[in-house]
């Protein structure tokens, strides 16, 4: 009898719900990846918060002075030549790095929860860059909400984003055409000034060549705003009775579930820009705002601002609106146009050297 010839293996992918199964593996895997990484992490900062911490008791306890940093990293680094961290630069960190949060922790010893999750490449970006204690607070807490890299970290710090964000609450009158929760939310969204040095234009600049550089670099624009907003469109039109009207820059917030509209100027705020930002949101309310919605909100973005020119403004006005200003980069006079580095440039020749 001859033999029966062998049924040739199904291909794996063509598996009755092999693609889902893999599918899953994959995702527990990368989840498995994440939290080992969060663990170690976690377990450095522990250890770092130790060192800190006895360090900063010695000190005060026995008198020791700044050299002992040196001292104590030279001998770690003798014991330990396979550990990398020890140097009297990142030791010095580790002491920075328990006055900063040592108050959070109460009167224990343990390092605080929300501190242990953020990676200490940020944490060391931060003590390096900030002297400020509740700056440096504020910077770790919006980094742990937002989830932010260590790259857009350095930026919204380079840009002083804390600065800008409080001195944007007396620009708005969100406190008192929004609910309580939706006001907060939204005035943290609100800066002043914007900073757009990715672009560059020329002082007889007008607002469509400012529109179109913020959509040319909307992935920098959208960092600018900040999380949660949702590019929808420029010049976006709105139908108003026999009217066409367009909406220089129109988003959508995922937190605060609302549509956004930015109308730009290129010169000083004027009380009617209100009135016009206050139109605007009616129509898109009417027009665009689902049932689920919340209300729509303004922000208008001038060249320059007179704060008690906005406050008389806005004080009646019964649509959430905030006026701030931008700031451009600085153009630089023909004559040395193309005679300094480009950006790239000096990226490769700087390397890894930032902090």
């Amino acid at each position: 009898m001859p033999a029966r010839k062998p049924v040739p293996a199904k291909d794996a992918t063509q598996v009755k719900g092999y693609a889902d199964f893999l599918g899953l593996l994959k995702q527990r895997i990368r989840l498995a990846q994440t939290r080992a990484a969060m663990a170690v992490n976690e377990e450095l900062l522990a250890l770092y918060w130790d060192l800190g911490r006895e360090i900063v008791e010695r000190q005060e306890r026995e008198g020791w002075g700044s050299s002992v940093i040196d001292r104590l990293s030279s001998d770690l680094q003798r014991s330990f030549p396979e550990i990398k961290g020890f140097s009297s630069r990142n030791v010095s960190r580790m002491r920075a790095f328990y006055l900063a949060y040592a108050s959070l922790a109460g009167d224990g010893p343990n390092l605080p929860q929300a501190v242990a999750k953020i990676p200490w490449g940020h944490h060391g970006l931060i003590l390096e860059k900030l002297k400020d204690q509740a700056a440096r607070r504020w910077y770790g807490e919006q980094t742990l909400a937002h989830g932010w890299s260590r790259a857009v970290l350095w930026h919204q710090i380079d840009t002083n984003l804390y600065e800008r964000q409080g001195l944007a609450e007396k620009s708005s009158n969100f406190p008192q055409t929004l609910p309580p929760p939706q006001s907060d939310l939204a005035q943290e969204i609100l800066k002043d000034p914007y900073a757009f040095d990715f672009l560059t234009l020329g002082e007889d600049a007008r607002e469509r060549d400012l529109e179109r550089g913020l959509v040319e670099h909307v992935r920098q624009f959208l960092l600018e705003l900040g999380v949660g907003f949702a590019f929808i469109g420029s010049q976006y039109h709105l139908a108003v009775g026999s009217q066409d009207f367009y909406v220089d820059l129109l988003f959508y917030h995922l937190k605060l579930r609302c549509f956004v509209v930015i109308d730009l100027k290129m010169t000083e705020f004027k009380p009617e820009h209100a009135g016009k930002m206050n139109f605007y949101l009616s129509a898109v309310d009417d027009l665009l705002r689902h049932p689920d919605d919340q209300p729509s909100i303004g922000i208008i973005l001038c060249k320059e601002k007179d704060r008690v020119v906005v406050e008389y403004a806005l004080r009646d006005t019964q649509k959430p609106i905030g006026v701030s200003n931008f700031q451009l980069a600085a153009a630089l006079p023909e004559g040395l146009k193309g005679s300094l580095p480009t950006v790239e440039e000096l990226e490769a020749e700087l390397g890894d050297a930032a902090p």
